[in-house]
């Protein structure tokens, strides 16, 4: 089971995207972006380049010119046929030959540049070498909203990822938990995740027990036992689009501590969603969700931020943390995921994902969030 397959991105849609980036770099008083092979190139351009290329590759963006691309001559008949490249002027380049003299033609030589974070140091010093008078600024600090706002074609896609990781969590609320060691149960994910569309499994986190005290616990093979609390968080990309989920089940009946403390974090995670509106400033969804849980005496065992955005990737741009004074804004995609870890005995986190309408917040995810009971 896939679902339907998605209505494919345009030419006119890479256009548009690369056109509103160079706007936005020109209102931020940049001179242009350079963008490196990554999840910024493929959502500009439909273009993914060969994974850990070390020739140049970089999507040259400034205001008032066309997008151009260098490119190694090996790899241009391939950037040619990407689906934005109608949009694009490449600028292809041999071995033996120069590649930062070619990119240096084409910026302005005193200019400031936001660079895709990814870029590697070895191409950005050299074209600094090439350019001395140039300066740099990582592209999330200077469009940090660049890829926040989803579109329709977007929404519908990160829905489909959000419906496909709670098609998971049925299935493996079903399984067997007790005395299989955690990365079974994590394979076990991994699959269920595939089978659902997922083309890449990003994490499969299986905490159980005092293990579920530890956010990024990597499952091990520690044995789940009865009485266990088990942390489910796990997520990937689906038609290039992101889901990430976390639910909290016990193996067997648990105790008052226990489920008192998952129905904190429920209540934390439903004041978070009810403070998702077009206008509120991120920070104001971590505060409804911390809030309920300071009050019950247990903030000092929240330990992370309340959410972080989701596209092309599971983790970008918008974050739900104090201080984080950007105002939501309809199309935004983000997850709220308050938490309480007990260290040394038990841990709770519930993780929808949540995008931002005309008048409040729609969950991505739905499934029971109630404490679920497993054998």
């Amino acid at each position: 089971m896939t679902g339907t397959a998605p209505v494919p991105f345009t030419a006119d849609d890479y256009a548009a995207r690369m056109e509103r980036a160079a706007r936005q770099a020109a209102d931020a008083g940049l001179a242009g972006l350079l963008v490196a092979p990554g999840p910024d190139m493929v959502w500009l351009t439909g273009y993914t380049p060969p994974a850990d290329t070390e020739r140049l590759t970089l999507l040259v963006l400034a205001p008032g010119r066309p997008p151009e691309l260098v490119v190694p001559a090996l790899e241009a008949p391939d950037a040619g046929r990407a689906t934005g490249a109608p949009a694009l002027t490449l600028r292809d380049w041999t071995d033996g030959k120069d590649p930062y003299a070619l990119t240096a033609a084409l910026l302005d030589a005193r200019g400031r540049f936001g660079v895709s974070d990814n870029a590697w140091a070895l191409h950005l010093l050299a074209l600094q070498r090439t350019l001395p008078d140039t300066s740099y600024v990582a592209l999330t600090e200077a469009l940090p909203m660049l890829r926040a706002v989803k579109d329709a074609a977007e929404l519908e896609r990160l829905a489909a990822a959000g419906a496909a990781a709670d098609a998971a969590f049925e299935e493996i609320r079903q399984v067997r938990f007790s005395g299989r060691p955690e990365s079974e149960v994590a394979a076990d994910l991994a699959g269920l995740l595939r089978r659902f569309g997922h083309s890449q499994v990003d994490f499969t986190i299986v905490a159980s027990g005092p293990n579920g005290a530890n956010p990024h616990h990597e499952a091990g093979d520690r044995r789940i036992e009865r009485g266990d609390m088990v942390v489910l968080d796990f997520g990937g990309l689906k038609d290039g689009y992101g889901s990430d989920t976390s639910r909290t089940v016990h193996v067997g009946e648990p105790t008052d501590e226990e489920r008192r403390v998952h129905d904190l974090v429920r209540e934390a995670q439903e004041a978070g969603f009810q403070a998702v509106r077009p206008g509120a400033a991120c920070q104001d969804v971590d505060r409804a969700a911390r809030a309920v849980i300071a009050d019950a005496g247990y903030g000092e065992y929240f330990i992370h931020r309340t959410g972080h955005g989701i596209g092309v990737t599971t983790h970008e741009p918008p974050y739900m943390i104090e201080g984080e004074e950007q105002p939501l804004v309809p199309g935004m995609c983000f997850s709220v995921e308050p938490d309480v870890y007990l260290p040394g005995r038990f841990g709770v986190r519930i993780e929808d994902i949540v995008t931002v309408t005309e008048d409040g917040g729609r969950r991505l995810n739905d499934t029971e969030r109630e404490l679920v009971t497993v054998a």
